[in-house]
């Protein structure tokens, strides 16, 4: 009895510290996720007005996905020097404009 109490005990430590080690790795996760979140609100900041900053946000209440690849655009063409100044709320909707264009093109191929 002693030995099949001392093998259950084992094994309850073992799935502890899996456990353990499980939670560590999804903090760190979680982490690096908040980091790269406030590094790309740094940059937003930036590189748009306040103006633009809020379209951002109400345009990511509709459309998220859309939103987050404009965001990635915006900061990789800053990265790259190419923003001159800031980008006020105009010339955002220009790039919208531009964008949501191409996003709404539909080519149907039929064989």
């Amino acid at each position: 009895m002693s030995d099949e109490s001392d093998d259950l005990q084992k094994i309850r430590e073992e799935k502890l510290e899996e456990l353990k080690e499980k939670k560590l790795d999804e903090d760190q996760i979680e982490e690096q996720k908040e980091q790269r979140e406030a590094q790309k609100k740094k940059i937003l900041r930036q590189i748009l007005t306040t103006k633009a900053r809020q379209r951002l946000a109400n345009l990511r209440m509709a459309r998220p996905q859309f939103t987050e690849s404009i965001e990635q655009q915006l900061i990789l063409l800053a990265q790259q020097g190419r923003v001159q100044g800031k980008i006020d709320d105009e010339k955002l909707k220009e790039i919208l404009k531009k964008l949501k264009e191409d996003d709404e093109e539909i080519n149907i191929i039929r064989k």
